[in-house]
């Protein structure tokens, strides 16, 4: 790989035009024109998102199956040592402090949100049978784990691989272009790679703004709770200002002085709301709910990977499964680009480890102490108000939930104030990558530049907001990610193409055979220099093949039958030449050295025969073995190493007769 290229620097300014430019005009647009005319942008969301469930579902649900399949590949396969970084890199940050910034830009805020709602909805309005039964409460947190596990990370796993892999390990921009040069090549600087970033930057502005909505709604209800607070418009607006504003100080700050430290404090702040909740919930009830929604989980993941309900038409896979895939995939520039960046130095193999398997694990057990919390409250305790709340307004859910809680109002501003702070890391993370993404892959713009994509975030949720609030979220996070869904299905082909070299260069670097250094007739450095970069013709090759390896062949099969072994040295009309000693009942020893044609590289031809290169062949001596070709060549070793060559593989032979006995 190359060396990264800068775009456009100067100590000022640092930017990409084409990227920075194209996204600011087309988010501008679309902020005006939402703000001009809400209600017609209303009905064009609905139009929308009538259309992609419709016609594109299937596409959705099969890439995502993809994503997961690859990324899983890519653990288990010989892939997996690759480091992403040199092999001498180590970790930037500890584990602790690596997993808390995966679980606050992964899905921080969506977890407040739906941890009580959706396995509420699912029991009292599940997408097949009827609600409010036990079945239905099994399928409620099977569909709940099933939206919130793997599936969701194996999405952000692909970006973040391909992106630490090209950038770290080959010094390409961290950016998403890059994962394309083992397909175009030197092309990414140009207009594809202006068009890929900006359709990344597009989905993760509106991926963002959909978590950022969400995430007023819910403060906006926390604070109705507390303090009476109207829940309106106008009050979620002046809170996305507000919030927008500490996000600017953070992203203002830096990854490690301000993201870093928001993002422990979250974690803090969400393990002991987690544990709040086992303890004074039915605790023993929540632990088996653990371990039986784990299982079933896993036991019909690949069914519901599948599932389109193509047999039960309707529209709840649209306002869900295909809803979470979009959000998932919009989000997943920005979390995979935030997940690359903090994970410079670990294995491919333990990556996958501990992005599927460490959030994923926190998140079962959050969904399972909240959700089965509130439908045990309905089903044993008979708490119909929480049903009611939730379908009334999902946004109360949470709070209606510590309301049967002990110190429901003490707990109930920590869960506010846990979804600020998580408003915040989705905010500054974001505008992080953003930045990134429009500056040509530096680690860090200006902050102005960070700044003005902050506020920029803020300013498309008021839009998504005005333009309907819930339901124009979900259309922005499903319409924003279908270009970009193509984009992730044509990284994978480039980083499985690029990862397929890696693995060839080192298995080549430890089994490659070179010339054996011998003290009688020993070759100097010059000539072993030039056989190797010499491209002989087909008779310089069968010259060698007739005036020095068939002679030594014929030297060691004379010492063969001079120990009464059988051993015939043949000669081939192509110019090859071969020894087989015979072992009777067992296999026989053959050693074969024969003329093989290659295109020369690139680098070893002038210019004007470059256009020739595919008629212009040169020749290797290679050795081929009773199993095939061994891909090594041996023109230019001398009488004595080829001896030598002929008896390490007549050892291995000997060796691998002596194991099969």
């Amino acid at each position: 790989m190359k060396e990264k290229k800068r775009f456009f620097k100067k100590p000022e300014i640092r930017i990409n035009p084409p990227v920075f430019f194209s996204s600011a005009i087309i988010t501008i647009i679309f902020v005006t024109l939402t703000v001009i005319a809400p209600a017609t942008t209303e009905r064009v969301f609905t139009s929308v998102q009538t259309w992609i469930i419709d016609t594109t579902g299937w596409f959705y649900v099969l890439s995502v199956a993809i994503f997961l399949i690859f990324v899983i590949f890519l653990g288990i396969s010989k892939n997996g040592l690759i480091k992403l970084g040199p092999d001498h890199s180590e970790p930037d940050y500890n584990y602790i402090s690596w997993f808390a910034m995966l679980f606050s830009a992964g899905m921080g805020i969506g977890l407040l949100f739906f941890g009580v709602a959706e396995p509420v909805m699912h029991y009292m309005n599940p997408p097949v049978g009827d609600g409010a039964t036990v079945n239905a409460a099994r399928e409620a947190m099977k569909i709940t784990f099933f939206h919130w596990g793997i599936h969701a990370w194996a999405i952000y796993a692909v970006v973040a691989i391909s992106l630490a892999y090209f950038s770290f390990r080959h010094n390409l921009p961290l950016a998403i272009r890059s994962s394309l040069y083992p397909l175009i090549g030197d092309r990414i600087y140009g207009p594809i790679g202006h068009i890929v970033d900006t359709f990344a930057v597009i989905g993760t502005i509106f991926g963002v703004a959909t978590s950022l909505g969400l995430g007023v709604l819910q403060v906006n209800s926390g604070l109705n709770y507390l303090f009476g607070v109207p829940n309106t418009t106008f009050v979620q607006i002046l809170l996305i200002a507000i919030i927008t504003l500490i996000a600017t100080g953070s992203v203002a700050s830096g990854l490690d002085a301000g993201i870093k430290r928001i993002s422990e404090l979250n974690m803090i702040m969400a393990v002991s709301l987690l544990a709040f909740v086992l303890i004074a919930g039915p605790t023993v009830f929540l632990l088996q709910t653990l371990v039986q929604n784990t299982g079933s989980y896993i036991a019909d993941v690949i069914n519901q990977t599948f599932y389109l309900y193509a047999y039960e038409p309707g529209d709840w896979i649209g306002g869900w499964t295909l809803f979470y895939w979009g959000w998932w995939i919009a989000w997943s520039p920005f979390v995979g680009m935030f997940i690359a960046r903090v994970s410079r130095g670990r294995t491919i193999r333990e990556f996958v480890v501990g992005v599927l398997m460490v959030p994923v694990g926190f998140t079962f057990m959050w969904m399972t102490f909240f959700g089965n919390t509130g439908i045990h409250m309905i089903m044993q305790q008979g708490l119909t108000q929480l049903s009611d709340a939730v379908a009334t307004d999902t946004t109360m859910a949470l709070f209606e939930f510590f309301e049967h809680l002990p110190f429901s109002t003490l707990v109930a501003s920590i869960a506010t104030l846990l979804v600020v702070t998580f408003f915040v890391t989705s905010s500054d993370s974001g505008s992080l990558v953003i930045d990134m993404l429009t500056n040509g892959g530096e680690k860090e713009g200006p902050v102005w530049q960070r700044i003005f994509w902050a506020t920029a975030e803020g300013l498309v949720a008021i839009a998504l907001l005005l333009a309907g609030g819930l339901t124009a979220l979900q259309t922005a996070a499903i319409a924003s990610a279908l270009p970009f869904t193509l984009i992730m299905l044509i990284m994978c082909w480039g980083l499985l193409k690029a990862l397929r070299i890696e693995v060839i260069k080192k298995t080549t670097l430890q089994e490659a055979i070179v010339m054996p250094d011998t003290q009688k007739n020993p070759v100097s450095w010059q000539e072993r220099l030039h056989t190797l970069i010499d491209q002989p013709k087909k008779q310089d090759v069968c010259s060698y093949i007739s005036d020095t390896v068939k002679p030594a062949l014929e030297d060691v099969a004379s010492v063969f039958r001079k120990n009464e072994i059988d051993a015939v040295v043949e000669t081939g009309e192509d110019g090859r030449v071969w020894i087989e000693v015979n072992h009777e009942d067992e296999d026989n020893f053959f050693y074969s050295v024969r003329p093989r044609p290659h295109t020369p590289p690139a680098f070893a031809l002038t210019e004007d025969a470059k256009e020739y290169q595919d008629t212009k062949k040169h020749y290797r001596a290679e050795v081929y073995l009773k199993e095939g070709g061994q891909n090594y060549d041996v023109m230019g070793w001398t009488k004595e190493q080829l001896i030598n060559n002929v008896l390490d593989q007549y050892e291995k032979h000997m060796h691998f007769l002596h194991i099969t006995r």
